[in-house]
């Protein structure tokens, strides 16, 4: 009984967004999903986390990216964790950024280039909440590329989020996790930190939002980076039903990627030791 009226409210949300189904990414995967969206939004509130000085991030950043190294998690010393959410903007984006400021959380979104014609104002809303990141234009699969294109997926992604949100974009996720020396060379030429994760929540490969609440919350602690799908009815309602309460009676904090940086930035041996550092 409880799922019917699940669906139903879901459904009013939708329509009340103007959402039309589409073909939508999967950051693994690259499958279409029609998972449903909760309705039920987050009640247990969490402290307010108070957004970092811009200039704070930055600096952090700078840090960072002058290392060259790719990130896969912070450095564990705080109460910070990162939830991370790819292949946006879309049609569940406004959802998931209403659960996230009722729960006082922030996060980072990695946007895909071409969704953006049908999304060009979402940027913007995000970045009350979240920082911005480049997931490339087409998401593509980029070790073996031509140089041209890999140039492209890259910096024409940079410049319209850039133009989108009036922020210069300085995060980079390669889709799948595909990297290579010259994916790093491209993302570190463009003045981008390369952002990997610690956590997978698996929910585009189809975990139902069971299985993605279980795959993060039996791996989280600070410093966690975790990767997420917004666009996923499934991960939407792990998040209302399971990931926020439970982060939030842990006493873990969700910040931004720029913010984890700041209050709690891994050592160069664990920048070094890449996903063994986290």
């Amino acid at each position: 009984m409880r799922d019917k009226r699940w669906a139903a409210a879901a459904a009013v949300l939708l329509a009340a967004l103007g959402i039309t189904a589409g073909l939508l990414y999967a950051g693994r995967s690259g499958q279409t999903t029609s998972a449903s969206t909760p309705a039920r939004v987050t009640t247990q509130r969490a402290r307010a986390h108070k957004p970092l000085r811009r200039a704070s991030a930055d600096t952090a950043l700078d840090r960072l990216i002058r290392v060259g190294l790719p990130l896969y998690c912070g450095g564990g010393r705080g109460r910070d964790v990162a939830l991370t959410f790819d292949d946006g903007p879309g049609p569940y984006t406004k959802i998931a950024l209403r659960l996230l400021r009722l729960a006082h959380a922030r996060a980072t979104f990695f946007l895909v280039g071409r969704n953006l014609a049908g999304w060009p104002d979402l940027p913007r809303h995000e970045l009350k909440l979240a920082a911005l990141g480049d997931h490339t234009w087409t998401h593509a699969f980029l070790v073996g590329l031509p140089a041209a294109r890999l140039d492209s997926e890259l910096a024409r992604t940079q410049a319209a989020i850039a133009r989108a949100a009036n922020r210069p974009v300085r995060l980079f996720r390669p889709p799948y996790g595909g990297r290579n020396a010259a994916v790093d060379a491209e993302a570190h030429a463009l003045g981008m930190l390369e952002v990997l994760w610690s956590i997978d929540s698996r929910d585009s490969e189809g975990a139902n939002y069971l299985q993605i609440a279980r795959n993060v919350l039996s791996a989280i602690r600070p410093g966690s980076i975790v990767l997420m799908h917004e666009n996923r009815g499934q991960t939407l309602r792990a998040l209302d039903y399971h990931i926020l309460p439970a982060l939030h009676r842990r006493g873990l904090k969700l910040v931004s990627v720029p913010e984890l940086l700041a209050h709690d930035p891994p050592t160069r041996a664990q920048l070094r030791a890449g996903p063994a550092g986290c």
